[in-house]
């Protein structure tokens, strides 16, 4: 129930924060595969995912790398992958894992995560409250390495709603995940929130700016409510690549410190020219 109502609450400060963010917001384009599908479309550094989808028949690649550490010392690392597929002028697939090292529980090697299977779908853009507004429902699957997977099969729901504010773009996310098992693995019932902003800065270089956390969760893997602070600055290279790098610091809850860093690559169209030409 205090999960439920966190959720809730979540999902009105979305409301809100859209309905404010709409005074003065600048409307984007009635479909965001009519900018040019070579552009990438980064969803990293941050913890919140955007409305944005690739192109029809595109791919693009997301890759990272993020160093923790716990309150305790413990030090663990994460390299998560999300490859982008459009599917359809709304539509985008994603497949994401990681690859993870956690001394406290495999050892110093790399292990293969858990694979989720996702479709990110828009459903309105350029909405005066909910601006650009997506959802994206996925299935995790069991896939992963003992330790370093859940060993439960999950379903989980995001809510997406971007804008872009004078130059700054502004990304809402609330969800909810459920999980199989009776909670002895990993919580049956988990939330997120998350609000993002990026940013120009000269030329090239812009900034992200997020606050994200994860309501309090029951169980015999029960968690404290977690809120963190990410930062740091990105870099366009190309049209179709981009670098990240920063730094996430807790706000309350057992929220690690990390550094991360990565990039985004549009690899182009993989499907027929002629797909490719109507995108």
């Amino acid at each position: 129930m205090a999960l439920r109502r966190s959720l809730i609450r979540c999902a009105l400060v979305l409301l809100l924060a859209a309905v404010g963010g709409s005074i003065g917001a600048q409307a984007g384009p009635p479909d965001s595969t009519a900018r040019n599908p070579h552009a990438v479309q980064p969803e990293r550094p941050t913890v919140a995912t955007h409305a944005g989808t690739v192109a029809r028949g595109w791919v693009e690649l997301e890759e990272g790398a993020e160093w923790d550490r716990a309150a305790d010392g413990a030090r663990s690392f994460v390299a998560p992958t999300n490859l982008k597929l459009g599917l359809a002028p709304r539509a985008q697939l994603n497949l994401l894992f990681n690859l993870i090292r956690n001394p406290r529980l495999s050892g110093a090697s790399l292990a293969m995560g858990d694979l989720t299977v996702g479709v990110k779908y828009r459903i309105v853009d350029g909405d005066r409250i909910l601006g650009d507004f997506a959802v994206l429902p996925a299935l995790k699957l069991p896939t992963g390495a003992i330790a370093a997977g859940t060993g439960t099969t999950d379903f989980s729901l995001l809510l997406i709603s971007s804008r872009e504010v004078g130059p700054v773009a502004v990304d809402l996310n609330v969800g909810q995940t459920r999980r199989t098992g009776d909670g002895s693995d990993a919580p049956k019932i988990a939330g997120i929130w998350t609000a993002s902003f990026g940013f120009p800065v000269t030329g090239p270089v812009g900034g992200t700016l997020e606050v994200f956390g994860y309501p309090r969760t029951r169980g015999p893997q029960a968690t404290d409510a977690i809120a963190a602070l990410l930062v740091g600055p990105t870099l366009l290279v190309r049209e179709w690549l981009a670098f990240d790098a920063g730094m996430i610091v807790p706000i309350t809850g057992p929220q690690p410190h990390a550094f991360y860093t990565g990039f985004v690559w549009n690899l182009g169209c993989v499907a027929a020219r002629r797909v490719c030409r109507e995108r």
